[in-house]
């Protein structure tokens, strides 16, 4: 079976749905094989997700993506700044 990516706001959707199920009485673990996840993948989205709500973690995939980039182009700044100022050495 081919493995399924899912998005931030169905991660949230089933991390409710996991609640709402314990809360009416199944166990832990028949909620969450009931979602059709693992228990290590369900411990790992609410320890990523679990406080937060559908349009929350939307916006905290843009900052993520947003802080990955700012981060590579601050890198790619800084190595041209160590290649010019290897080059400006050369010439003195």
């Amino acid at each position: 079976m081919p493995r399924k990516i899912y998005k931030p706001e169905e991660i949230v959707a089933k991390l409710r749905q996991v609640e709402v199920l314990t809360s009416q009485g199944q166990s832990a673990s028949d909620a969450i094989r009931q979602i059709g996840v693992t228990e290590a993948t369900f411990y790992r989205w609410r320890q990523e997700y679990g406080g937060l709500k559908g349009d929350q973690v939307r916006r905290l995939k843009e900052l993520e993506q947003e802080n990955a980039r700012l981060r590579r182009a601050v890198s790619d700044l800084t190595l041209d700044k160590l290649i010019l100022a290897e080059a400006a050495k050369g010439n003195y």
